[in-house]
């Protein structure tokens, strides 16, 4: 049985990718690395390598949205560590 032909997926959505942008985003601005900001396929490695260090936070439907908004504070220093270790793994490595 295909799934993927019976339901639809679009409401699922991984959380922890909607914050590790932000906070790469945040990141990238707070250490005025802006010309990295510009190159995309540094951008979209350094969001890999974060999200690759935090763990997943999969919601389904409006009530995992906004459950969703408590777990920036439960993993917030989670994923601005992963961030910040992407930055300089990535930054490093030009």
């Amino acid at each position: 049985m295909d799934l993927r032909e019976r339901y639809s997926f679009d409401e699922l959505a991984n959380e922890a990718e909607r914050l590790v942008i932000q906070e790469l985003g945040r990141q990238l601005e707070e250490t005025g690395n802006m010309a990295v900001a510009d190159n995309e396929g540094l951008v979209l490695d350094m969001a890999a390598y974060a999200l690759n260090r935090v763990p997943p936070m999969y919601r389904a439907n409006l009530l995992g949205r906004i459950y969703a908004d408590t777990l920036k504070e439960r993993y917030g220093d989670e994923i601005r560590s992963a961030v910040a270790s992407a930055l300089r793994k990535i930054i490093d490595s030009r």
